[in-house]
């Protein structure tokens, strides 16, 4: 199955060396429309976060802002932002084309190799949520190198996964943030570049 969801269309597009590219996995869409029926990464246009939170709700409100605050986080840690606020960086990047991120509907699979269906060696998986993850078969007891590190995160260092809480500001709070920005400078140590 083709990956389905939003942002960067051109999964492949990490270089070694870089700044991971990020695919975050979540459990459900938008609820409208053009998004229940998408059968591709489509990339954001400009406002479109806007139009998804304003017909939607505070709920995917809260995924995008967090989602954000998460990148523009990293980026600043890495001393590799190029925007002054994570506001800006929502509005102006998030989930668009060349950004190296994606918010993904379909799962990441269990078979195989991680790299070896995501070709780049910096492409960091990320799964919303550890209720997801157990329903997609992601637990520490069923596979062996995953570690839980606490109630809110497991880490896959070979298949460049982590399980974090769900992006809402109490779950994946500020200082969790920061957490798991720890955890992928881990995993990608001295990443140069932009995104």
């Amino acid at each position: 199955m083709s990956p389905i969801g939003l942002g960067d269309s051109n999964g492949e597009s990490a270089q070694a060396g870089r700044a991971p590219f990020f695919k975050v996995y979540i459990a459900n869409r938008p609820p409208l429309d053009e998004y229940q029926n998408l059968e591709y990464v489509k990339p954001l246009l400009n406002e479109e976060i806007a139009y998804i939170a304003k017909s939607t709700g505070n709920h995917w409100r809260k995924i995008f802002n967090v989602y954000a605050k998460f990148i523009f986080s990293f980026q600043q840690s890495k001393k590799i932002a190029k925007l002054n606020t994570w506001q800006n960086y929502r509005d102006q990047c998030l989930l668009q084309e060349a950004s190296h991120l994606q918010l993904l509907f379909t799962p990441p699979k269990l078979t195989g190799s991680l790299e070896q269906e995501d070709a780049p060696k910096n492409t960091c998986h990320i799964i919303m949520g550890k209720q997801y993850a157990i329903e997609l078969g992601f637990h520490e007891n069923d596979h062996q190198g995953m570690i839980r590190l606490d109630n809110d995160f497991v880490i896959w260092p070979e298949k460049n996964m982590i399980v974090c809480p769900y992006f809402d500001y109490r779950q994946l709070s500020n200082i969790k943030i920061e957490k798991l920005i720890v955890l992928i400078n881990q995993m990608f140590p001295n990443p140069k570049g932009s995104q």
